[in-house]
């Protein structure tokens, strides 16, 4: 079992070191130094930063080597330097950035052939390697949001992604009233805010079968959904006025059409692909709009996990293995959400499709921790973040790899958040006289 362990973990760190890769070797030196935006970082704070957090935790916590860049660690410690002002810190240039974030991997690659996987917390089923993983994998999707942001000619390419169908599908399923298992206890690399597994029982509800498409979006807005203050919480609705938002962002009207900026290539928007780059407020507004809500975290859950026949909460929406590209759409494998009601392969017991990979999925609740967590093994990664500020998504994005999606898995952001890589669906309390349907 050890000898999987180090492979799995291998296969984890060879294969975030090999997107980190394409994400800054596709644009030049002045790119990756350039702040694209002050929402983000440039590129190469990004990739330091990746050495230095697999330094400071497989090298000198794990491997109790010395320290290789002591000097550096407040340069790239993101809770000290907010995004928009990284560009002014002495940063590592694009070749020392590479040579050193190398020459890290380089030496945890030998603690990782030497080091036991069990006996403390950090290693027990290589916990720390999966986590470093993890990291490096969350910031390529905030590089890709960058390469999102940056202006300029197209420097990604990739292929598109199969074509869905909604034939026959219906628009939405009853979740049946009940309990099931939230959470994990056993998921080995599982972080600390997934945690513990514990019992919720939720009344009965429905759930869109498929994100909310473009075309969905496109009659909210058609309506006038953008200016009514019906729809909006008063904060969001302030917020859109403020700042004149009248579409989700990237989007802009020519000549009678809406078109979108994806990755340097202006396209039209496609009417049957997930609508993407809304805030939680637009997503709230639209929910409104439409008679609906945004789901509570607990009902996604439940809908992506649990297995009524068998008793039980999956990893995935599709049972215990891993995802394949006949699952969902991750990684990067494609630079745009597949159309509604593609992978049915990835559906869940009930046949809800799409809820691991193409968007994260807002929804209505805030970002708390579960019963008895504890924080492991940094305060910083959840505890910090918990509270009403910060709203949950759910179920991954294109851009998110696989050793980071699981149907355990939250990601949480500010509500005005509008560049990530997020779109929903929308629920209904079920009536009562549905609710043993």
């Amino acid at each position: 079992m050890t000898d999987e362990l180090r492979q799995r973990a291998l296969a984890a760190l060879t294969d975030a070191r090999a997107r980190t890769a394409t994400l800054v070797d596709c644009v030049d030196d002045g790119e990756l130094t350039a702040q694209h935006s002050p929402l983000m970082s440039p590129l190469v704070w990004d990739l330091a930063h990746i050495g230095n957090q697999e330094e400071q935790w497989l090298l000198r916590t794990v491997g109790g080597r010395e320290a290789l860049r002591p000097e550096i660690d407040s340069v790239y410690d993101a809770f000290e330097h907010p995004r928009a002002s990284r560009p002014s810190l002495p940063l590592l240039p694009p070749s020392e950035a590479r040579g050193y974030a190398a020459d890290v991997r380089g030496r945890v690659l030998d603690v990782l052939e030497h080091i036991p996987m069990e006996g403390a917390p950090l290693t027990e089923a290589g916990f720390a390697f999966g986590m470093i993983a993890q990291h490096e994998q969350q910031h390529d999707e905030t590089m890709l949001i960058t390469h999102q942001l940056r202006t300029g000619p197209a420097a990604l390419v990739a292929p598109a992604p199969p074509h869905g169908s909604t034939h026959g599908l219906p628009s939405e399923v009853l979740v049946p009233a009940g309990p099931f298992t939230m959470g994990t206890s056993t998921e080995p690399w599982a972080l600390d805010n997934e945690r513990p597994a514990h019992l919720r029982d939720l009344p009965a509800f429905w759930l869109d079968t498929t994100p909310v498409s473009c075309g969905d979006y496109l009659a909210f807005m058609a309506d006038g959904g953008y200016g009514d203050p019906r729809w909006w919480a008063a904060e969001g609705f302030e917020q859109i006025q403020r700042h004149h938002i009248a579409a989700p962002l990237f989007w802009h009207r020519e000549g009678g059409q809406w078109l979108r900026r994806r990755f340097g290539v202006t396209e039209p928007v496609p009417r049957d692909e997930p609508v993407l780059h809304v805030s939680w407020y637009e997503a709230d507004a639209y929910a409104r709009w439409a008679g609906r809500r945004l789901p509570t975290e607990a009902e996604w859950e439940k809908s992506a996990r649990h297995d009524e026949a068998a008793g039980r909460s999956r990893r995935f929406p599709w049972g215990d293995e891993d995802p394949t590209p006949l699952h969902a759409n991750l990684g990067q494998r494609h630079l745009r959400p597949a159309s509604i009601g593609s992978y049915p392969g990835g559906a869940s017991p009930l046949g809800v499709r799409q809820l691991m990979g193409d968007v994260w999925e807002w929804t209505a609740s805030d970002f708390l921790p579960y019963p008895g967590f504890v924080a492991f093994p940094y305060r910083e990664y959840s505890e910090v973040f918990f509270g009403g500020e910060h709203k949950v998504l759910r179920g991954g994005s294109f851009a998110v790899g696989s050793v980071a999606c699981r149907g355990t898995f939250r990601n949480w952001d500010l509500p005005a958040r509008r560049q990530i890589f997020a779109g929903f669906r929308t629920a209904r309390d079920a009536g009562h006289g549905e609710a043993g349907a």
